[in-house]
């Protein structure tokens, strides 16, 4: 057992992931929200074209998970800046994202 590892840790296990085609390519998304809870972390994926928005993707996950995903996040950025350069970023956002019912929903 290595010194990373740590008494207790669990040995380190290859896991095969399988990316199915109707995931592969992905989608797009310009905008976000996140919120939470004490259990877990909701992130809303949104298209937002001429005043309205979709979710595109719905992403939940626990705490200690959201922290690894932030710090990949910021590990990933620095590795982009270092080739690409600075990113710069626009003033927020003034318009208001909410949800709003779906047209399944008031049918």
């Amino acid at each position: 057992m290595s010194a990373a590892q740590g008494a207790g840790a669990p040995p380190n296990v290859e896991i095969k992931v399988r990316l199915p085609e109707n995931v592969a390519a992905g989608v797009y998304a310009n905008s976000m929200m996140v919120q939470h809870t004490g259990d877990e972390f909701v992130m809303d994926f949104i298209v937002a074209v001429a005043g309205t928005g979709s979710v595109v993707a719905r992403v939940i996950t626990n705490p200690p998970h959201m922290k690894r995903v932030l710090a990949a996040l910021q590990d990933n950025v620095k590795k982009y800046e270092s080739v690409f350069g600075a990113l710069r970023t626009g003033p927020e956002p003034t318009i208001k994202v909410g949800f709003h019912p779906s047209d399944e929903a008031r049918a």
